[in-house]
């Protein structure tokens, strides 16, 4: 059903907005390939990076109940998406009731990952921040398939790190800095390579429970 759901796929270049904030979709879109983003941008002209999405998720799955979107949503690098209309959204609901309770179980999944983004962002110092989100990203990537051993294909710049985290891409140069001379992980290019997985999740004070991995019955 999900698949027959389905109407095209369509690319995205890299920094090209997928959504943007104001906008009334009439679809959702399902991230195939890529690294996309939801974000705000404040008044001074600043920008906050919400959330980073990976290969598998749906970004604006939210917006079938919300309609008008209340940020934007781009690609942080080449993406490829599958589009949901959402009559087909709705006809889903109707009908799969199993499959509905999945695709509400992706949008709780993007609370949970939100509350924790802003436990981080609360109380975490920048190396934990950093840490964190590493972790966070490798799980979610390792999922779908898209890491080899400890290492994975990250092609974020620093500045949008910085824009994730709410630091200045000094600080994050600095913060990755000391994550390396720790031993802690390699970053060369877009490879990111951890070269102690036990004590990055300690520094990050990682706990992968919110991004609920176990099966069971929905």
């Amino acid at each position: 059903m999900l698949e027959g759901a389905i109407v095209r796929t369509t690319a995205f270049q890299a920094d090209e907005d997928m959504v943007r904030e104001g906008d009334r979709p009439s679809d959702s879109k399902l991230l195939l390939e890529g690294f996309a983003a939801r974000y705000k941008i404040l008044h001074n002209g600043k920008r906050q990076i919400t959330s980073i999405h990976v290969p598998g998720d749906f970004v604006d799955l939210h917006n079938f109940t919300l309609k008008v979107m209340d940020h934007a949503i781009f690609a942080m690098s080449p993406c490829k998406v599958a589009v949901v209309p959402h009559e087909v959204l709705h006809r889903i609901t109707e009908e799969h009731p199993h499959l509905t309770r999945l695709l509400w179980l992706n949008t709780t999944i993007d609370g949970a990952i939100h509350r924790q983004t802003l436990v981080n962002l609360g109380r975490q110092a920048a190396l934990g921040q950093l840490a964190h989100l590493l972790c966070e990203l490798f799980v979610r990537l390792e999922v779908v398939g898209e890491t080899e051993d400890y290492s994975f294909r990250l092609p974020i710049t620093q500045s949008e790190l910085g824009d994730a985290l709410g630091l200045s891409t000094v600080h994050v140069n600095r913060t990755l800095q000391e994550l390396r001379s720790q031993g802690l992980l390699t970053w060369r290019g877009n490879l990111v390579v951890i070269e102690d997985w036990e004590r990055l999740c300690e520094v990050a004070q990682f706990d992968p429970v919110y991004l609920n991995l176990e099966h069971q019955p929905r």
